[in-house]
Parts: structure tokens; C-alpha cells; sequence
């Protein structure tokens, strides 16, 4: 059962389609700015989802924007600070209305820029089997979930839509775009990071890792683009059930991925394959509760 006012996939007659990506439905606004649409859908294992999950689009864009705002120092966002209803038809404005960024138009460039606090998920099994996550050295003897001695970058190359994202090094960064910009990205990330991982601590939230995506305007400045610091480009965990040694419980979709670790399609074992099983409206109901209290303990 859909929740009335969830939206899967928006669909907008007055402005021409870019793309739809997983979450996102991004719109032209002439040659020079997009519409990005964060829809309520989600995505697991690289597949998207058939139900929505109810208030998650609105959640991740007011949760950017707060985010954006405590960042704007460190570098240049895309925001162009218009309203998203002005540029779209009287009856668009409900699809359009709390979930959605009026953003300049910007050359992206083809690195995920990811910058990790804490070993887990892929980071912890790589260490496991060479002690080093992306190319960087660490010291023997961390634990997962781990608290890492400095923050450090490990960028990915990004990839299609239905296609996983592949850890690369820094040095391979350097190749792609070159030595000045690839140090610029790495150095502002981790600035970025350390920056968000401080100011969510105090509010009970730890900031394992998370992911920032960057372009260039016109004029060649670095511009952060996209969504940023959200629980699905961020690992969050609750900083008073955080223990060393074992994966804490996070405010993503970690319990969504849970579940479906179990679930079975036609009496088997889902094969993490499109389609997706159906989710029931537990699991919904669930997961949207896990990102409402990420957005609660962050603005209160």
C-alpha cells in the first residue's frame, strides 16, 4: 500500500527530461540550470524499488540544504537559490513542492569523491585482506567499525545508473583529471568531512563515511553538486549505541537491505536482481522511520 502523497516517479510536462537516476528525476531549465526531483524512491543493491517510501524525498532535500548551508565556506555549492515551483506548471507544483534543488548546470567530473572516518562495509573487508582500503596503508590491528587515525580518501569512479561505483586510487584520480584538481577534491572533501563529522557528533550522530560529488562552472571554479551528507550518500550511525567491533545499527537503508538479504521471490532466494521483491508495508513503514530520525537528532 502506497501512502498517498508518496511519489515514485514525477512527471512533468513543462520542462524536458535529463536523466532519472535512482532517486533523483532531473529536469533542463534552459542551457544553464536543472530541476533535480528527488523522488521517494529507494534502491538496494543497485535496484530500484517498486514501492516508495513515504516522505524520503522531501526528508533528503531538506536535509542537503540544511547541509549546504553549514558548508558554504569551505567551497562553492550549485544552488541558485530560486524557488523549484517558479519554473514549473500550476499543476506541477505539488510533485515539486519540498523535494527539490533549482541548481546551475555544471561540467561533472567523473569522480566520486569519498572520504571515510571509520572502517566498514567495503573499506573493512579490503583492510581485512591487504591492510590498506583504496591504496592507502593503515596500521594493523584496527577492528570493524573502527575509528580510523586520521580521516582518508578513497575515491571511486563513477559509473551507470544500475551499475556499481569501483573504488579507485588516488593516483588513478590524478590520471583522470589531473595532479592540481585531484588534490584540490581530495583536500576539500576531507575538509567537508571533518567539518559534517563534527558538527553531527554533538547531536548524537556519528558520520562513518560518506560521498561528495563535485563539478566546474564556466569560469573552471570546483562547484559540490548533487546531494550531499544524506543517509543515502552517508553511513550514520547513533553515537550512543556505537561499539567498536561490530556493524552498528545505521539511519539508512541498512535495514531495508536486511530484509532483503531474506526475502525470497517465487519460494527462492532473491538474487539481488531486478525485479525487486515486494516490499511489505512493515519494511516500509520502517525504513521511513529509520531516515526520520536521522533528520529528528540532526535538526532537532
Amino acid at each position: 500500500m502506497t501512502a498517498p502523497d508518496a511519489l515514485h516517479t514525477s512527471t512533468l510536462h513543462s520542462l524536458p527530461l535529463l536523466a532519472r537516476g535512482k532517486v533523483r528525476d532531473n529536469y533542463a531549465v534552459g542551457d544553464d540550470r536543472i530541476l533535480m526531483v528527488a523522488s521517494d524512491r529507494i534502491s538496494a543493491f543497485d535496484v530500484i524499488m517498486n514501492e516508495p517510501i513515504p516522505g524520503k524525498g522531501r526528508l533528503l532535500t531538506q536535509m542537503a540544504l540544511w547541509w549546504f548551508a553549514q558548508l558554504g565556506d569551505i567551497v562553492p555549492n550549485h544552488l541558485t537559490g530560486e524557488a523549484p515551483e517558479s519554473v514549473v506548471a500550476p499543476d506541477e507544483v505539488a510533485q515539486v513542492q519540498g523535494r527539490s534543488m533549482l541548481v546551475r548546470r555544471l561540467k561533472p567530473i567523473p569522480v566520486e569523491a569519498v572520504v571515510r572516518g571509520y572502517l566498514a562495509g567495503s573499506g573493512w573487508k579490503e583492510y581485512q585482506e591487504s591492510q590498506s582500503v583504496c591504496g592507502v596503508a593503515l596500521p594493523p590491528g584496527l577492528k570493524n567499525a573502527g575509528r580510523l587515525p586520521h580521516s582518508i580518501y578513497t575515491p571511486a569512479a563513477k559509473a551507470a545508473v544500475g551499475e556499481h561505483d569501483e573504488n579507485i586510487t588516488f593516483e588513478r584520480t590524478v590520471e583522470m583529471i589531473g595532479a592540481e584538481l585531484a588534490g584540490k577534491i581530495r583536500d576539500i572533501s576531507i575538509q567537508l568531512y571533518e567539518r559534517a563529522a563534527a558538527i553531527a557528533l554533538k547531536k548524537g550522530i556519528i558520520i562513518a563515511d560518506t560521498k561528495f560529488e563535485f563539478g566546474l562552472d564556466d569560469a573552471g571554479q570546483l562547484v559540490l553538486m548533487d546531494e550531499v551528507l544524506t543517509p543515502d550518500s552517508s553511513r550514520y550511525w547513533p553515537a550512543d549505541s556505537y561499539q567498536e567491533g561490530s556493524n552498528p545499527p545505521s539511519f539508512d537503508k541498512q535495514f531495508l537491505r536486511d530484509w532483503l538479504e531474506t526475502a525470497q521471490v517465487d519460494g527462492k532466494p532473491w538474487g539481488k536482481q531486478a525485479p525487486a521483491p515486494t516490499l511489505p508495508d512493515g519494511v516500509v513503514a520502517q525504513t521511513a522511520a529509520k531516515y526520520r530520525e536521522a533528520l529528528t537528532r540532526l535538526l532537532g
